[in-house]
């Protein structure tokens, strides 16, 4: 198998991969402002539960809270971004809805998604450090035992 048809398929499953995982993530917010049906209202409501929360483990002040917001819009201006106007699902179903893979607009929607994320980062990145910089040794230090102690952001 020549070497660009293999790199195009793992890309594309990975692709795939993802944005199964942007589908599922986009049903788990029906109940507090995190799915894509969620109003910009209740969106923010969560993020701001959120930033309480975590304000409350990390004992913060006001400028770090604030830090905090600011990355937590960054975050999810991004995921908006990624997830684009339509819906996840739908624009996988469509792949496969002919007889044949749809090749050229899974490779379009892949690098839809990459030209989103590519976008955004440096701003998301710019929050995070902000943020963590601000935080004294000891928050700092909260943070990646909270990490050690969930293995990454994402496991509960």
């Amino acid at each position: 198998m020549k070497p660009w048809i293999r790199r195009s398929l793992i890309g594309l499953a990975g692709a795939t991969i993802a944005l199964g995982g942007l589908t599922a993530c986009g049903h788990r917010m029906h109940h507090g402002g995190w799915g894509a049906d969620a109003t910009p209202e209740q969106a923010a409501q969560w993020r701001g539960k959120v930033v309480e929360r975590i304000a409350g483990k990390l004992d913060l002040n006001a400028e770090q809270k604030a830090k905090l917001t600011v990355l937590g819009d960054k975050l999810h201006a991004q995921r908006l971004a990624v997830r684009g106007a339509t819906d996840p699902r739908a624009e996988v179903q469509s792949l496969i809805a002919g007889r044949q893979f749809d090749r050229a607009k899974a490779q379009a929607l892949v690098q839809q998604k990459a030209d989103a994320v590519k976008s955004g980062s440096p701003e998301v990145i710019a929050a995070l450090g902000d943020f963590y910089d601000s935080l004294d040794a000891a928050q700092q230090q909260k943070v990646r035992d909270f990490i050690e102690r969930r293995r990454g952001w994402g496991r509960g």
